[in-house]
């Protein structure tokens, strides 16, 4: 008795037996209307006949809506789905109604068992009672959302908001905000570049031209901007974006997707709009069919493969269905989530994890022959250029050494190919992390001279995210209020995301015949203070305000600008726009190779300026530089895929 208690009293049970209640009422409307039509409002035609007529459609009707389920629905949420089970209801009612009718016309004999339906009702009063059943329960399907963001919306108690993007995308985004009364925007405006759509209306919002931007900013006192534009160029996205934030605006954005369901779209899908998002460029086109022939089937191993780029690599190879996949690192945790990972998140069970260090040649040794890897991409390095500026013994041990370990057993192993990841640091280093960079591409230039092992060097720059990035020091700083710390106010850097530069590792990779170095399209020039006032921004404050800015100098190393090529260098295209060839001055192989055995054998016994002095010796264009040439340098980046 509980149970049935409970049951009735329950709102959901409720909800769905009033929402029968609306539909059965409606039908009856329907069924009335369509006899007053039929018969030019002849009343005393209509009585009598439907107190025969009624129940038995009504019962139809109840029937077909029991086994369609019309009635549990969300009203305030209804959609296409639930008017198309509607359209399915009414039309298989009276579907069976008219097939009743013909059948006892066929036979009038059975006239007494047509239970009602006699064969004199014209068809054309099931028609009209059809049309109308749906045209009201459908409509009452359609008005019930609006009906529900007028009651309960309240807009006053919502920031007002405009949506960039009258397209497809714009349009979902401002169905789904119109019908989820929870939420805490209120569409004021929608914004688009199309002349075409200036002074039309979207759902009753007024569309406006990009250029009266800063006029709806007035009028509405807007607070939010979100876009939802599908395809829109980075520039302009940028422009958008600089000028809200410029106007103390929030900028949020839809994510975009190649699958967008409605049903699956909700606003939790709305999020501010991150910094990754206006560095980022357009996507890049792999060669996927030709990685995939290469890849596919083969025994791959990723040294420092927990790290930011390391571990993208994988990711990035599973989809290219490799026979297995080694991950190599000395990064315990991180070694073992993304093991986890791969197997929970990619369920990619060809995977195995190693915690080794790449200057242990004996381990490394004894792994290669269990292994047997097929491609090595080497990854693992150090790069953080201050701490390796007071212990550059260590950098050797890894950066050179550990490049020297690896690429030796892969050529004495027989691997066909090895990458190595660089850095375009390695390029007129001024610092010792760079210098080790460039002995370790020296030394594979070495030993691909002499080995059958294709070894391919990939050189790119500052990768978004990644550990030790510029762009989470400064989210750190601004979360606990600044200040936010840049070395020089002229310093300027370039950015890649962290799948992009690992999809173009790749591609490079096979695309590498060997003794090659490859290049990497940085785009456009960020400057570092702008990158940190845009942050800033977009954190919701008032860069030099709410948050201070502080230049703390260059540090030990750095460098205004970072550039792919030495002066000694030129390069050449390849087949891909986002890859360039570097084509390198001639090295005596034999003399350079000894000179790096050498400075790998004393490491432990000489001072550390012995170390610099060494290092200079075989990578001539190390030098340090004073403050005052670093200051004098002009601004400029040395674009060589332009």
């Amino acid at each position: 008795m509980d149970l049935l208690k409970k049951k009735y009293t329950n709102p959901a049970y409720l909800s769905r037996l009033l929402i029968l209640f609306v539909d059965v009422f409606l039908v009856c409307t329907a069924i009335c209307l369509a006899f007053l039509l039929r018969f030019d409002y002849n009343y005393d035609k209509l009585f009598p006949d439907l107190k025969f007529f009624l129940p038995k459609i009504l019962l139809i009707r109840l029937i077909c809506f029991r086994i369609f389920r019309t009635y549990s629905v969300i009203v305030r949420y209804a959609g296409l789905q639930d008017l198309f089970k509607i359209f399915l209801s009414v039309s298989a009612g009276s579907a069976f109604m008219i097939a009743i009718v013909l059948l006892f016309r066929l036979n009038y004999d059975l006239t007494k068992w047509s239970w009602g339906f006699y064969p004199y009702y014209p068809l054309s009063i099931f028609i009209i009672e059809y049309i109308l059943s749906l045209a009201l329960i459908g409509g009452f399907r359609i008005a019930m959302p609006f009906i529900f963001n007028l009651v309960y919306n309240k807009s006053k108690d919502k920031s007002k908001t405009i949506i960039f993007g009258a397209g497809q995308l714009g349009s979902l985004t401002l169905d789904l905000l119109s019908r989820d009364t929870n939420n805490k925007y209120n569409i004021v405006g929608i914004v688009d570049d199309n002349p075409d759509l200036k002074n039309k209306y979207l759902n009753g919002i007024p569309v406006y031209h990009i250029d009266s931007l800063s006029e709806l900013f007035e009028v509405h006192d807007v607070e939010n901007a979100i876009m939802a534009i599908k395809n829109i160029r980075l520039k302009r996205k940028n422009e958008f974006v600089e000028y809200c934030l410029k106007k103390d605006i929030n900028v949020m954005q839809v994510p975009v997707r190649s699958d967008w369901d409605q049903a699956e779209f909700t606003v939790n899908e709305i999020k501010k709009i991150k910094i990754e998002d206006l560095l980022n460029r357009e996507a890049i086109n792999l060669g996927k069919e030709q990685i995939k022939n290469y890849i596919q089937g083969k025994v791959v191993l990723v040294t420092g493969g927990a790290g930011s780029i390391g571990s993208e690599i994988v990711r990035q190879l599973i989809g290219f269905n490799p026979g297995k996949i080694y991950i190599l690192d000395q990064a315990e945790s991180p070694l073992v989530n993304l093991g986890l990972e791969i197997k929970e998140k990619y369920g990619y069970e060809r995977v195995e994890v190693i915690l080794a260090n790449v200057s242990d040649r004996h381990r490394l040794q004894f792994l290669f022959k269990k292994m047997n890897p097929q491609i090595v991409f080497h990854a693992a390095a150090y790069k953080h250029v201050p701490i390796i500026e007071s212990f550059p013994s260590e950098a050797i041990k890894v950066n050179v050494l550990g490049t020297k370990n690896v690429v030796e057993l892969s050529s004495l192993m027989g691997v066909e190919k090895f990458v190595l990841v660089s850095t375009d640091k390695a390029v007129n280093p001024t610092n010792a992390m760079g210098a080790s960079k460039r002995i370790a591409e020296l030394f594979v230039q070495c030993v691909n001279n002499r080995s059958k092992t294709q070894c391919i060097i990939t050189r790119f720059g500052n990768v978004l995210g990644s550990n030790g990035s510029v762009i989470p020091r400064f989210k750190k700083q601004i979360e606990t209020g600044g200040p936010v710390t840049v070395t020089h106010p002229e310093i300027i850097r370039y950015f890649m995301t962290i799948p992009e530069a690992s999809q173009l590792v790749i591609e490079a990779g096979v695309m590498g015949e060997g003794g090659e170095i490859l290049l990497f399209d940085m785009g456009e020039p960020v400057k570092i203070l702008d990158l940190a006032e845009k942050l800033i921004r977009l954190a919701g404050y008032k860069p030099h305000d709410d948050i201070e800015i502080q230049f703390t100098g260059l540090r030990p190393g750095e460098k205004l600008y970072e550039e792919l090529l030495t002066t000694n260098e030129n390069s050449v295209p390849t087949h891909h726009p986002k890859i360039l060839k570097g084509k390198f001055f001639k090295i005596d192989f034999d003399k350079t190779e000894e000179q790096i055995n050498k400075l790998i054998e004393s490491i432990d016994k000489i001072t550390k300026e012995q170390i610099l002095k060494d290092i200079q010796a075989i990578v001539p264009e190390y030098k340090k530089p004073e403050l005052k040439e670093i200051e004098d340098t002009p601004v400029k980046y040395l674009n060589v895929i332009k």
